[in-house]
């Protein structure tokens, strides 16, 4: 691609984060402060330990084994242009930064999208700790992440199963897309051997089973895979006016609900400014719907933690 038709490609999108203004770095300044922070040097092994950072990044203690989803924890994310990042910036601060976390067992990776694909963050990580953690990505998005020192690096299809860091690790198709430039093949526009993909995970261990819902709309495929689950982990927010894409908290229950799950805890949303909504509709709607499903909050707000006790 010739550098000037990229350089205009770039101005128009942010790469796979739907709401670009404000665009170009500033000072920080969060709308929303954090009520809660978890300490995970509290946490035991015996336990099930969940903690939201923000957006679709959560923390989860499985018994001893730290796994990480979707990390994102610095300002903005987007395309990282002439030393700037263009896209859109947090409007609440991350729960913990990367020097706050402890060494990662597993991260998965629901998709590329640049708000679940962090390359600043995920670049972090592994400088911290180079070749000491797994990577679980969905088909045809190695590329984006392969560069970095990973311990190992697997790619899972849909109905794909691995155990890696001591977990059964399964993943499920959802109703999504899948490219991190708008001009790539994804599976949602029909290319399905070439396209980029785009999961959501299960997770067992001991007998326990969470799902890590990654991105999407409402959809019966998680219901027809029939997997059954303890806790699920789903997305709520961006739903106004990307209902194709993105499930509102009705739905996002309702997947729960249809996956017998017991628990739920609440992603991507209150973090950046990727739609219509209000910022704080989706965890107000959700306080106000989950008991009509017959499950749990496990956490209400990004900073706090749910904690499983066996």
């Amino acid at each position: 691609m010739k550098r000037r038709e990229f350089i205009s490609k770039v101005s128009k999108f942010a790469a796979g984060s739907l709401l670009l203004s404000p665009l170009l770095t500033s000072d920080v300044v969060y709308a929303n402060t954090l009520k809660f922070r978890p300490n995970p040097s509290l946490w035991k092994d015996t336990d099930i330990n969940i903690a939201w950072l923000g957006h679709s990044t959560v923390i989860i203690n499985f018994f001893g084994k730290i796994i990480i989803t979707d990390p994102v924890l610095f300002q903005r994310v987007g395309v990282s242009f002439l030393g700037a990042t263009i896209g859109p910036s947090r409007l609440t601060p991350p729960a913990l930064t990367v020097d706050e976390l402890p060494k990662p067992d597993l991260i998965l990776l629901s998709h590329v999208h640049m708000d679940h694909t962090d390359m600043q963050t995920l670049s972090a990580i592994t400088e911290k700790y180079p070749g000491m953690i797994d990577v679980v990505v969905a088909y045809n998005t190695k590329d984006v992440v392969d560069e970095l020192d990973w311990k190992s690096l697997k790619v899972l299809d849909w109905g794909d199963e691995t155990n890696t860091a001591s977990t059964y690790i399964k993943a499920l198709e959802v109703k999504h897309f899948g490219w991190r430039y708008p001009w790539e093949k994804d599976r949602s526009k029909g290319f399905h051997k070439d396209g980029r993909s785009f999961n959501a995970y299960i997770l067992e261990r001991s007998g326990i089973r969470i799902l890590f819902g990654g991105d999407t709309a409402y959809t019966e495929k998680l219901k027809d895979s029939g997997e059954k689950v303890d806790i699920a982990i789903m997305p709520i927010g961006a739903y106004n006016p990307w209902k194709r894409n993105h499930c509102n908290p009705e739905e996002a229950l309702q997947m729960a609900k249809d996956m017998d799950a017991g628990v739920f805890i609440p992603i991507h949303c209150n973090t950046f400014k990727q739609s219509s909504e209000p910022i704080d509709e989706p965890l107000s709607w959700l306080a106000s719907s989950y008991q009509n499903y017959n499950l749990q909050l496990g956490i209400g707000s990004i900073g706090e933690t749910f904690t499983l006790k066996t």
